[in-house]
């Protein structure tokens, strides 16, 4: 979390004016932590001996793929990783970081609107309080942290203390049980998994303006919500209803249940930004997470046997896990827009490889070294667009 203190100073009058007041918390993340705690199952059951030593091969697995990351990208930032950390951390741990970095995530955003219209903070805190408590967010976190493999969050820096490179999280215990559950090599597994993790620790590294300016489109957005208190409940609550009328964004807006939503509802809390404003900002972060994710699945890929040797199992098994998962985890994963961050790694890698292929991974890397480079999200689905855009040409 960060504070802003500030120091009272005498008027001439004699008076001493009050500190700005502090914005209301939306969300009571102390509680969301300590709810997904609760909540979250500690993972697969095994002797303390055993935990260590996966602990110890993850650490070392994780520094291993660096190399092999550095060598597909070509991307020199692999070289230097000193400002940001590796953390093998459960489940609990996980959730805990991550309540930490929302609300410091949010925060920028809150205090600055807090100075401009007080009263919106504040009735954006009462209309939130039945729609979005601590304890929801900490059923989500308890989710989201049995599913989460691994995890660069380059948001931590904002919090005291936290290392201004950014930090990896590898979660153990859901590596373990999906290696266990898939019935692959366990090292193989490890270091697939930290190839990916890796590269976006590597991808911030090459491009050190990307954490600032995702913080700035993530801050606009959340401004937004909070400044229009007054129709949030109302879109979540369509959000819902497209959700539970089993809509797709493909739909003509009616609902099997009857109901009428808006036209191009997904059904999932992307729904909430309807303002065109609201939905250019978050097609550009679209447009980002596919690059990052599709570019970290595309070094996954790249290993082949003489890295990873049972990679073709690992990838068959892994792909096809997806076929088995349940209803109410399906549905979980659609409101909360995993589905279409599933998405974001095909399309986002569809996009990688298309420029590769045409300008060589060097052309490619052109996209860490300024905003204006990122490609937006039509170019994610039209390479081309994005190739003619920065002038490239094959090498």
């Amino acid at each position: 979390m960060v504070s802003m203190d500030s120091t009272a100073s005498t008027g001439s009058a004699g008076i001493t004016p009050s500190a700005p007041e502090t914005p209301p918390r939306l969300i009571n993340w102390d509680l969301a932590a300590t709810t997904a705690a609760k909540l979250t199952p500690a993972g697969p059951k095994m002797p303390q001996a055993q935990i260590r030593a996966a602990v110890a091969n993850l650490r070392e697995l994780s520094e291993v793929s660096v190399d092999h990351v550095h060598r597909i990208t070509g991307l020199e930032a692999a070289r230097d990783l000193r400002d940001s950390q590796v953390l093998i951390v459960d489940r609990a741990e996980w959730s805990k970081a991550n309540a930490r970095s929302f609300e410091a995530l949010l925060q920028p955003a809150l205090t600055e609107l807090a100075r401009k219209k007080p009263e919106q903070v504040k009735s954006a805190a009462t209309g939130l309080s039945s729609s979005l408590t601590g304890t929801q967010m900490g059923a989500i976190l308890s989710f989201l942290s049995s599913k989460v493999l691994g995890q660069y969050d380059p948001f931590c820096s904002l919090l005291p203390g936290g290392p201004a490179g950014g930090r990896l999280m590898l979660v153990a215990p859901n590596i373990i049980a999906v290696e266990q559950e898939l019935n692959v090599e366990p090292a193989d597994f490890r270091l697939w998994v930290c190839l990916h993790e890796q590269t976006h620790r590597v991808q911030f590294a090459a491009a050190p303006w990307l954490r600032d300016h995702m913080m700035e489109q993530i801050g606009k957005l959340s401004s937004g919500l909070v400044a229009k208190a007054d129709t949030f409940g109302e879109r979540l609550q369509q959000a819902a209803k497209a959700l539970m009328s089993g809509k797709d964004k493909n739909d003509d807006g009616a609902g099997t249940g009857g109901g009428k939503v808006a036209v191009g509802a997904t059904g999932t809390i992307m729904d909430l930004f309807q303002d065109p404003e609201e939905k250019a900002i978050f097609s550009h972060v679209t447009a980002i997470m596919s690059l990052l994710e599709g570019h970290a699945n595309v070094v996954m890929d790249e290993v082949d046997a003489s890295v990873v040797p049972t990679v073709k199992t690992i990838r068959q098994r892994f792909n096809a896990r997806a076929k088995t998962r349940g209803a109410l985890e399906n549905w979980i994963r659609k409101i909360m827009g995993l589905d279409a961050k599933a998405r974001q790694y095909t399309d986002g890698a569809k996009f990688v490889r298309a420029v590769v292929k045409q300008v060589g991974m060097e052309g490619f890397n052109q996209v860490w070294l300024r905003a204006e480079n990122l490609p937006t999200e039509e170019e994610i689905h039209n390479a081309d667009l994005w190739i003619s855009r920065m002038d490239l040409s094959r090498p």
